[in-house]
């Protein structure tokens, strides 16, 4: 058998340049105590929190694979939940920034994420139409609510009620009944889209907006609440002002909901409309905290604000309404007309919500959060679709609010995607160049060092030196820059057309550029006297041209600088020598054009990587083909050797960076990480870093480990991966009296669950074949009248030398909680009997009473005419009927108990608390006594 050859395993190190990716929003986060400094963002995976106050990235919480969708902070700012493409959810810690907790219910992308007031349920929408209740505490689902036909928008729990409110895509708005979880009203009074809605005014007024220009108001009226005499009915509201509909009009196909048989717990009806300034679709709509502040914004880049009255200041304007009436009509002080009166002053909509200001941000808003300070100052922050974040502040109590811009995020990243990367041949210096700047990036900190402001750029090069950079514009331009000083040194028009390549030649006295125009042309480095100085700079000088007869898309030197390949528009790569210009070699076979290439480090072989998928390796001698690959399922966008050997990587529109052996024609890793097409990537000059650049705006960075890459061991953990992604799109298992598409389990098949299933049943195993042995080693004993040791099973040993049952029940106990009833509905009915009795040994220890009384009544349910069916099985119910009720009715007194001590602390502690409280005001009080005293005795000293 041959040597295998080894090759070293490339990771991923670390995600930069990325201020905020756009499938996910912003959010406030409380951190160290302080509200409104901090926000989180999404940036692929991973979620980043930032300091505006300092513009500095605190931490990050480490995402796996999927692309963050959604955040919502917990009511108590300790946790923070994160919703992710596949459609799962993690709550992370923002203390330790650890995600322990994991919910796996959802098929699609998560579309929203709410938690009720006091944090210990989380309700998610998403692309799947359903809406899940999770119980955040036992780390579980409760149930899963389908009715929707389209994606959820919005998800809303009342604060006092048992009820929550959702919104999809389908037009609908639905009132949830969690006692019952059934849709108990579903109202239709919108034609498009229902993007978002916010509870306000006490929760006695729903705000919808859809896909208009319009923002629907509902009045809400409890039925528990009607005919009390300190709980009005919701007034009719007159529509006469402009900007609010008449409730009448029907025809935007509003139905009287307060009319329809089915409100049994609350009923809905049509307040008027507020109209936006903004034409097209309400891409979010929020209040804050408080309730007072309503603002909404489109796809453009204006924040609407509006003010919501609370009570008084609703009394307040009516009684001035009454008052101004009392004076033009100058009325008598009788009190059947003061009273006729009352009845006949009434409020509009826009009354009672007013516009305070437009907020117009820089660019176009993708989301945005509100905080009010305690000092009355409202803060707006936004996550931008240029990859930035701004922070304005207002004072919405004003009567002519100014909106001021506090801080900014724009230094950790470009505006544009990055069309060229670079390293500096100390591999310290990455260059990374979009439509709007160049910035200089120190590859160990990932810091941004220097920023400068370019035209759009497509190429680049450090000089050598590392002290200039070279960038090849999309208008045909060279741009010479100092790193120094920041300073464009020099501008020259090279090409009529985008300059597409650069290459620096292996001399470093000059280099080559290709261009739209049909030339190349080569430049050379010479010093010329400063204007501005006395001293010499450096300027680029052309020397020749060579025209072609298509456009050139890219060119390369080869390493003993005697050939020149030229990549041109008719899909051919043409070899010419430098020294004459004379044509070489012609290497044709591409049926696309050939986008990049590049040339080995001992001028052997040449690789081409064109928009037909595919990768060629040629002889750089005869012109040979050695070999075609097809590499990616979409263009090949870039392609680079690594140095002083023959593998290569390229980059692919399909999001994916591959490693290729020129020499044996195989695919070595992939590098996975990227949410979108890769558009360059850039290899150091020492082969151990590798950067690279995506339409997703990020900038990763790849690092060479010393752990040996073997291709077969590499060929298996891909099959396990495909694998593990049937296993989790195969179709969930069906209970008994169910229907495969009407399933309301919350959790859904995945691969953790699947194992956690093998866990169990080959615990059951061990069980089963430990008791099998004790009984055969009685029988010895028992037949040889001496007791023999009996050899303890390793497995048990490394548990610590537990008894088998013992050790059934410590595998339960490892089961995460959010995945423990789909592992139980993935195990087969034969592993049901021995855990039943393993229950009823275990209930009567009184050890873990919820968990298995959890498991134990999911059986039941699953199980149900199985169980019921089995004779063998009756005895064991009825045992584990009698110890369920005797220890659960035990442990439910122990809690009893508790919450009895608790709360006597509680009052003690407030008792306490109220003492203190009184004894500081007269300690604060006599101390002032004592500072005025002295002050007198000095005013009379003087006098």
């Amino acid at each position: 058998m041959g040597l295998t050859r080894q090759y070293l395993r490339y990771v991923a190190s670390a995600v930069f340049g990325l201020i905020g990716s756009q499938k996910g929003n912003i959010v406030f986060v409380t951190l160290r105590g302080e509200k409104g400094r901090y926000v989180a963002v999404p940036a692929c995976e991973h979620v980043f929190i930032w300091d505006l106050r300092k513009g500095e990235k605190i931490f990050i919480l480490q995402g796996l694979k999927h692309e963050v969708t959604f955040l919502c902070p917990s009511p108590d700012g300790l946790h923070l939940a994160v919703g992710y493409e596949d459609g799962s959810i993690r709550i992370f810690s923002l203390l330790s920034g650890e995600g322990n907790v994991t919910f796996n219910g959802h098929k699609a992308a998560i579309t929203s994420l709410k938690y009720d007031q006091l944090g210990g349920r989380l309700a998610s929408g998403s692309k799947d139409t359903d809406t899940i209740v999770w119980d955040v505490i036992n780390e579980s689902g409760l149930y899963r609510l389908k009715g929707h036909k389209d994606a959820v928008t919005q998800a809303l729990f009342l604060r006092d009620k048992n009820l929550l409110v959702t919104s999809g895509k389908d037009t609908m708005v639905k009132w949830w009944d969690l006692d019952t979880q059934h849709c108990f009203k579903t109202m239709v009074g919108h034609r498009t889209e229902v993007w978002g809605l916010v509870l306000v005014s006490e929760e006695k007024r729903l705000i919808t907006g859809a896909s208009d220009s319009e923002l629907r108001a509902w009045d809400i009226a409890y039925l528990r609440e009607i005919g009390d005499p300190e709980e009005p009915e919701p007034k009719k509201v007159k529509g006469s002002s402009p900007g609010i509909q008449d409730t009448h009009e029907a025809e935007d196909g509003t139905l009287e909901m307060d009319e329809a048989p089915e409100d049994r717990i609350l009923t809905c009806r049509k307040a008027g409309s507020i109209m936006r300034e903004g034409r097209d679709r309400v891409v979010n709509l929020a209040v804050d905290r408080t309730g007072r502040i309503l603002a909404c914004h489109g796809t453009d880049s204006v924040l609407e604000v509006f003010r919501i009255l609370s009570k008084e200041e609703i009394q307040k304007k009516i009684d001035k309404k009454m008052k101004k009436a009392k004076k033009k009509a100058k009325l008598n002080s009788c009190k059947e007309e003061e009273e006729d009166l009352e009845v006949n002053v009434e409020m509009t909509l826009q009354d009672e919500i007013q516009r305070v200001t437009n907020i117009k941000t820089s660019a176009k808003i993708k989301s945005f959060d509100l905080i009010h300070t305690p000092q009355g100052e409202l803060k707006a922050v936004f996550l931008l679709q240029n990859n930035l974040v701004e922070l304005y502040s207002l004072n919405p109590s004003m009567s002519a609010p100014q909106t001021v811009r506090t801080n900014r995020i724009t230094i950790g990243g470009h505006r544009s995607d990055v069309r060229t990367l670079s390293f500096s041949s100390d591999n310290i210096a990455v260059l990374s160049a979009a439509a709007d700047s160049v910035k200089i990036w120190n590859r160990s900190t990932l810091q941004c060092i220097r920023t400068m402001t370019c035209e759009y750029a497509l190429c680049s090069f450090f000089v050598p030196g590392d002290r200039q950079v070279v960038i090849g514009t999309k208008t045909g331009k060279l741009q010479l820059y100092d790193l120094a000083s920041g300073n464009l040194l020099e501008t020259i028009d090279a090409h009529d057309g985008a300059l597409w390549s650069l290459s620096l030649s292996p001399d470093q006295r000059g280099f080559v550029t290709g261009g739209a125009d049909k030339s190349v042309k080569f430049w050379d480095f010479e010093l010329v006297k400063d204007e501005n100085s006395t001293q010499k700079r450096l300027s680029m000088k052309q020397t020749r041209t060579l025209q072609l007869d298509e456009e050139v898309l890219c060119v390369s030197y080869s390493p003993n600088q005697k050939m020149l390949a030229v990549s041109l528009l008719d899909c051919t790569v043409k070899v010419f020598y430098v020294d004459t210009l004379k044509f070489f070699l012609s290497l044709y076979g591409h049926k696309l054009p050939v986008i990049c290439m590049d040339i080995s480090y001992d001028g052997a072989l040449i690789a081409t990587g064109s928009a037909d998928r595919n990768v060629k390796i040629w002889g750089l001698d005869f012109g040979d083909c050695h070999k075609s690959l097809f590499a990616h399922d979409d263009s090949v966008m870039y392609l680079k050797f690594v140095p002083k050997s023959h593998l290569f990587f390229t980059a692919g529109k399909d999001h994916k960076i591959k490693q290729w052996d020129a020499d044996k024609f195989e695919h070595i890793q992939t590098l996975e990480g990227h949410h979108q097409e890769i558009w360059c990537l850039a290899v150091s000059p020492s082969g151990d870093y590798i950067v690279s650049s995506s339409h997703d705006k990020s900038l990763r960075l790849w690092e060479r480990t010393r752990e040996p890459l073997i291709l077969e061991e590499e060929r298996e953990m891909q099959r396990e991966a495909e694998y593990e992604e049937s296993v989790a799109k195969e179709d969930q298992p069906v209970v008994p009296g169910e229907t495969q598409g009407d399933s309301y389990f919350t959790g859904k098949k995945t691969i953790e669950t699947v194992k956690a299933a093998e866990r169990i049943m080959e615990a059951i195993e061990l069980y089963r074949e430990e008791t099998a042995k004790m009984r055969e080693h009685k029988a010895i004993c028992k037949a040889a009248g001496k007791e023999v040791p009996l050899p303890i099973n390793p497995i048990l040993m490394a548990y610590g030398s537990i008894s088998p049952s013992a050790y059934v029940l410590e595998i339960f106990k490892g089961i995460k909680s959010s995945e423990l009833e789909e592992s139980l509905l993935v195990l087969p009915f034969s592993y049901v009997p021995d855990i039943l009795k393993l229950f009823n040994e275990f209930i009567q220890l009184g050890s873990d009473i919820e968990l298995l009384c959890r498991c134990l009544f999911f059986l039941l349910r699953i199980h149900f005419g199985q169980i019921t069916s089995n004779q063998m099985l009756v005895p064991v119910i009825e045992k584990l009927r009698e110890t369920t009720i005797s220890k659960v009715s035990q442990v439910r007194d122990v809690i009893g108990f508790n919450m009895a001590g608790l709360d006597y602390l509680k009052r003690e502690c407030e008792a306490k608390s109220e003492v203190m409280f009184f004894a500081d005001a007269t300690s604060h009080l006599e101390e002032k006594k004592r500072k005025k005293k002295k002050r007198e005795k000095l005013i009379l000293t003087l006098t």
